[in-house]
């Protein structure tokens, strides 16, 4: 993710997904807050990201579709509640992606079982890739 458009895209993404079910959970919050500070956006830019519009900036390569969708995926578990809309909403954002919904359902069902919803990078890649033979 080399440029500031790009990241503002992926935090605003991530902003409206986290809102999906009609609030701002507080751990939600701090993920995203964990997120910006990676990406090198300041407090001060990223809670003005909440009073602006989602860009539609598509993200081109696969690897970076796949690390946006377990993004998501992880800020879904980080209130530790699951909520249907949520659910509905990160299939949809997958499918736009053009991500395999076969993998996508198989990393949620993965999640979701676990007592912990971090899955290892290999494996999440493994998942992927395996749909493509």
């Amino acid at each position: 993710m080399n440029t500031f458009e790009e990241k503002r895209s992926l935090l605003l993404e991530m902003i409206a997904f986290s809102t999906v079910d009609g609030k701002l959970h507080k751990r939600e919050y701090e993920f995203l807050s964990i997120v910006a500070n990676e990406l090198g956006i300041s407090p001060a830019v990223f809670n003005d990201f909440f009073h602006q519009e989602l860009p539609q900036i598509a993200i081109k390569s696969e690897f970076g579709r796949i690390q946006q969708f377990y993004r998501l995926a992880l800020l879904m578990h980080s209130d530790g509640i699951l909520h249907t809309k949520e659910e509905g909403a990160i299939q949809q954002i997958s499918l736009d992606m053009g991500l395999n919904p076969v993998a996508t359902k198989r990393i949620l069902a993965i999640m979701k079982k676990g007592s912990n919803p971090m899955i290892d990078p290999k494996v999440l890649l493994q998942i992927f890739q395996e749909q493509h033979n």
